[in-house]
């Protein structure tokens, strides 16, 4: 298999993407071939969720059928209704009796005053934007804005939804899925060099590389500042058989990657959140080693997403909105 540098390398899971460009706001859903072991880790100050306790090790719950990312914020949180639809339709879920109850654990991120109209009536549109998600999922993963990262800002730039992968010395397969609202920044003092920059793998997000020096002044933290939070949102996956243990040890090994891309992040107005999910193709031949090895994987590949997420947006076509990072440094890569 042709890898593609996205979270879609890692076998038996498909992304599924849908926008609404006048709200300025979508969904992304995870979809899985069979039942996937999964965790999360949740780091940000003023996170929001769904079903998120089910995916602690002590919980019963061993598998998940999908997981939402979502715009919205806490109206957001309807989308993982829209997936559970699409798959009781289709008959997955967890069996309880005669019935079955699809497990579709979701992050939200906040991107409601970013210049969309969110004057959707009674009910918010994310329930329909999952459902059309997960019709379309597929192995193709757009980046930039589109899906859950259609409405994503950082502090200074356009954010976005980005992906990379990577492939462990025990030949596992890891993948990431960043929705990239952070309420710091992903460029050094503004730009152009991201702070991922030194895990970049050719020119997946510019090519510039490291500066050779970086002053005071460029490390200083700006953030969005007030009430407005910010979150990068994120799945990351592998095909290794892992328990619900060791997933969770991968959804925090994972959040090194959010410290390698973003400057603030885990703050007090951060949601930041992420999954960790494994579909299970490739068993440990060491399960401390090949861990080991995955959890290393997990943190460069998602710093690698976040990076690519914010590389590959374009501004919102509002007055005031952000400018995207090609507006600004496409010359210069």
């Amino acid at each position: 298999m042709t890898l593609l540098n996205l979270i879609t390398d890692v076998s038996g899971l498909a992304i599924g993407c849908a926008h609404d460009e006048r709200l300025a706001s979508g969904v992304t859903v995870a979809l899985f071939d069979e039942p996937a072991t999964a965790s999360v880790s949740v780091l940000g100050g003023a996170p929001a969720g769904r079903d998120l306790g089910c995916l602690e090790p002590e919980a019963s719950v061993e598998r998940v059928d999908a997981l939402v990312l979502s715009g919205g914020s806490g109206f957001g949180l309807d989308a993982a209704s829209g997936a559970q639809a699409y798959l009781r339709e289709r008959g997955r879920g967890f069996p309880v009796g005669n019935v079955v109850v699809p497990i579709v654990p979701q992050a939200i991120c906040f991107d409601l005053l970013n210049g969309g109209a969110k004057d959707w009536g009674r009910f918010p549109p994310y329930r329909d934007l999952a459902f059309a998600a997960c019709e379309r999922a597929d192995r193709a993963v757009p980046l930039g804005t589109a899906g859950a990262g259609y409405g994503a800002t950082t502090v200074d730039l356009k954010g976005g939804q980005g992906s990379a992968s990577a492939v462990t010395p025990s030949g596992h397969v890891v993948g990431a899925l960043a929705i990239v609202n952070a309420v710091g920044s992903a460029v050094i003092g503004g730009g152009p060099h991201f702070w991922a920059g030194w895990l970049e793998e050719g020119a997946e997000f510019g090519g510039l590389g490291w500066p050779a020096h970086v002053p005071p002044q460029a490390r200083a933290p700006r953030w969005k500042g007030g009430p407005q939070p910010g979150t990068t949102i994120a799945i990351v996956a592998t095909d290794a058989a892992l328990t619900k243990a060791q997933a969770k040890r991968v959804a925090i090994a994972a959040n090194d990657g959010l410290a390698r891309a973003l400057r603030v992040t885990h703050a007090p107005m951060d949601g930041d959140t992420i999954f960790a999910a494994a579909t299970g193709a490739k068993p440990l031949n060491d399960p401390i080693g090949d861990l080991t090895l995955i959890c290393a994987a997990a943190a460069d590949v998602l710093a690698r997403a976040i990076a690519r997420g914010v590389y590959e947006a374009h501004a919102l076509p509002f007055p005031g909105a952000l400018p995207s990072w090609s507006d600004l440094f496409a010359r210069r890569a």
